[in-house]
């Protein structure tokens, strides 16, 4: 009789460890992943379009820059 309740038990046990832990864990370790590897695709999405701008901002020839005028410059004194 003992014998029976003692595999019962173990058996109870088995069950809630597998169930209630190793599932769980391995369905939280899965979906983990998938969210690492969803950054991960978007990271280098980001990167090629970086590259990509970088590149096109290199063909094309700088703007010309704007000369202020000898009005806006201010003379600049040491004071001792």
């Amino acid at each position: 009789m003992f014998k029976l309740l003692f595999y019962l038990f173990i058996g109870w046990l088995l069950y809630k460890l597998v169930f209630d832990f190793i599932i769980p864990v391995y369905r939280s370790t899965k979906q983990v992943r998938r969210q690492m590897n969803d950054i991960q695709q978007h990271m280098r999405n980001q990167y090629q379009q970086q590259q990509q701008a970088q590149q096109q901002s290199a063909q094309r020839p700088a703007p010309a820059q704007k000369v202020a005028d000898k009005g806006d410059y201010i003379d600049f004194e040491e004071i001792k």
